[in-house]
């Protein structure tokens, strides 16, 4: 089944320069190992908007991964800046990135983390006890799908449900950004297109903005906006005229 043929969700917003979440101007990060210099990212200028979903795309060693944890204060670029609305993140020391994640930012990655001795439900109330207007917990997993599910044990349940309390762990302290790389990465096709569909839910039900990484094509139809990224540098852009629901996807 072709784009043309798909049904489709409504028509992607060109969002306004105003409601800017972050902004990043000539981010480079250089790994040294050694006598050796990797260069991570070389120099990248970026925005990301209110509520809108986005997707980088390309291949490992891309700098992908290092864009999104510098994006989301878990590394720091070795020159450039990045704001968080008026916030100069790249002037913050460890404890105040350390409140920015808490605060601000919900993180999902390829595989789960999941407690094994806690449940589902007790998984995401870590999140919720420290959080300063979180959901709770039952909200937060019926979100997700995971209305019958929230007294199981990781063990209890399959990588595409545990990846969904994942995203309710991550969802739950109501964040302004969430933060999703390769979310699918470890699923197969059918799974992951249901753990893609909790995540375009949260973002349409919460407004959060929402910037997914994959090496995945497909993925990128379901975006409002598409971010390649090769070598380190952002190699082109494009907005999707209409994005595709996760559920049409096909790969």
């Amino acid at each position: 089944m072709n784009t043309a043929q798909r049904s489709t969700t409504n028509t992607a917003a060109v969002p306004d320069s105003a409601t800017a979440v972050f902004q990043a101007r000539g981010i480079t990060k250089v790994y040294r190992m050694g006598e050796v210099e990797v260069h991570a990212l070389r120099g990248v200028d970026l925005d990301l908007y209110r509520g809108e979903f986005v997707v980088f795309l390309g291949p490992s060693g891309s700098g992908k991964s290092t864009l999104l944890n510098i994006l989301g204060g878990l590394d720091v670029p070795t020159s450039g800046t990045v704001r968080y609305f008026d916030r100069d993140l790249t002037a913050c020391d460890d404890a105040a990135l350390t409140q920015f994640r808490r605060e601000h930012v919900g993180f999902v990655f390829q595989f789960y983390n999941l407690i094994p001795s806690l449940t589902a439900r007790e998984n995401v109330a870590l999140v919720t006890e420290i959080a300063t207007n979180p959901m709770s917990p039952e909200d937060a997993l019926s979100l997700v799908g995971l209305d019958a599910r929230m007294d199981h044990f990781p063990s209890q349940m399959s990588g595409g449900e545990q990846q969904r309390v994942a995203i309710a762990r991550a969802i739950a302290k109501r964040p302004n950004v969430l933060l999703c790389d390769e979310p699918t990465g470890a699923l197969d096709v059918k799974t992951g297109v249901v753990v893609l569909e909790a995540i375009e839910r949260a973002n349409r039900e919460l407004g959060t903005t929402t910037a997914v990484i994959t090496h995945n094509a497909v993925i990128a139809e379901m975006a409002d906006r598409v971010i390649s990224l090769s070598d380190g540098r952002i190699a082109g852009e494009h907005r999707n005229d209409r994005k595709i629901a996760a559920h049409e996807l096909r790969w």
